[in-house]
């Protein structure tokens, strides 16, 4: 997922999407251990959408407090 598709959900939808790609690195984490896994440059992906989701959820954050102090 890029980083301008997530800006363009609400919060609240991007802390659903950030549940969902954590489960799914549990899994694939899981499937890595078992052997299972064919597709191995998911994890890193999956890792990188959770920095991108997280990193936005801090800008707006640090955004709301800007305009709370203005």
């Amino acid at each position: 997922m890029k980083a301008a598709e997530i800006r363009k959900l609400e919060s609240h939808e991007i802390q659903a999407k950030l549940e969902e790609a954590r489960e799914e690195l549990m899994n694939l984490r899981f499937q890595q251990v078992t052997g299972q896994l064919t597709d191995t440059s998911r994890l890193r992906q999956v890792r990188r959408d959770i920095a991108r989701m997280l990193t936005i959820l801090r800008e707006r954050e640090l955004q709301a407090e800007e305009e709370g102090e203005a």
